[in-house]
């Protein structure tokens, strides 16, 4: 897997894969620019290094339609400020609009085409759809590693047509994710929350392949619906929690004394997901005491997924845990041993 750090890029045009899908309040702005922030090293190395940048992402999920409210004009205006250069914006991903601008761009000056899911053959993974929008750039870099597992064609299709390289964001990633799956220090303790059944399942019988104890918050635990695991004799579920009486929307007292003295033994640690309910105040109990333990075990300590994230950035948190990961699908699947599609586009399965 080639690093843009390889790359000569001066006076290049660069097209740049990010994951800008960012949370917005009901009147469109930004509230948490998290994902946004993550990829500017990248950013900034490529414009410093006179490349011409043209930015592609996603905005929630528009299914092919150009809805207004999934726009990139605010992101366009988060990027400016970020940036302190001018980033200009186009009504469409492809056509004479965007080739008129790419023409006109010059070194260390960026283009944000707009939702890259406005147009179907995105998702579909259209290869007319990618050759056109290769037409854009010299080189491509993937700076999403959010949406690695997914064989879109701005994330697979293109690096079929360009030279590809992996962003500063997506070697962090990798590196990071890399070192808890091949080698962790041990103990290796996975926490494991939120209520998505259909995905979590799986992976935490991939996952307990490799850690030591996996600990279960109470609303997947209790969604699980005694589901018995590959290892279950790793599993540590909830002893109790709150409210109780089949209303366990957080762990209880006894549930969080449990899992503290488990996290206190270890040396690895991995989260993903709340242990409750924590979009209403008074279920956070549980995953506060949990970060607080992670934090105070000294431990390397890793936290994924959009929630996950959303809570420790929202108590200042994050920046204490040794890797935050962008990903949550992305960083599961990487965690379960699959192959994941724009790694794989990158070369990163066979040594390239």
């Amino acid at each position: 897997m080639k690093s843009i750090r390889d790359a000569a890029v001066e006076g290049k045009r660069v097209l740049v894969r990010c994951d800008f899908n960012v949370p917005l309040d009901e009147q469109g702005n930004i509230e948490d620019d998290f994902r946004i922030r993550a990829v500017l090293p990248t950013l900034r190395f490529l414009l410093s290094n006179g490349a011409k940048l043209v930015l592609i992402s996603h905005l929630d999920e528009p299914n092919g339609e150009s809805l207004e409210r999934m726009s990139l004009g605010g992101i366009g205006k988060r990027l400016e400020q970020l940036l302190g250069i001018s980033v200009r914006q186009t009504a469409s991903c492809i056509g004479k609009e965007v080739d008129a601008t790419m023409s006109s761009l010059s070194k260390g000056e960026a283009l944000l085409l707009e939702n890259i899911r406005f147009c179907q053959e995105e998702e579909a993974n259209d290869t007319e759809f990618a050759k056109d929008l290769s037409r854009l750039g010299d080189l491509y870099v993937n700076e999403a590693f959010s949406v690695c597992h997914r064989a879109h064609a701005s994330v697979v299709g293109i690096p079929k047509f360009l030279p590809s390289y992996a962003g500063l964001l997506l070697e962090k990633e990798v590196a990071a994710l890399s070192k808890i799956i091949k080698d962790p220090e041990r103990p290796f303790t996975v926490l494991v929350g939120g209520s998505k059944v259909e995905t979590k399942g799986a992976f935490i019988d991939a996952i307990s392949e490799v850690a030591d104890l996996v600990l279960l918050g109470n609303l997947l635990s209790t969604a699980q619906g005694g589901k018995k695991f590959k290892h279950e004799e790793k599993i540590v579920r909830p002893v109790d929690g709150i409210p109780g009486n089949g209303q366990e929307f957080d762990i209880g007292p006894e549930t969080i004394a449990l899992f503290a003295k488990h996290i206190k033994e270890a040396k690895t640690l991995l989260w993903s997901g709340p242990m409750g309910k924590v979009e209403e105040k008074e279920y956070e109990e549980g995953s506060f005491a949990v970060a607080q333990a992670i934090l105070e075990s000294g431990a390397y300590s890793v936290a994924g997924g959009g929630d996950t994230v959303a809570f420790l950035r929202g108590h200042n948190l994050a920046e204490k845990f040794s890797h935050v990961s962008t990903g949550g699908g992305a960083m599961l699947a990487f965690l379960a041993n699959e192959k994941l599609p724009g790694l794989e586009a990158l070369g990163y399965y066979n040594g390239n």
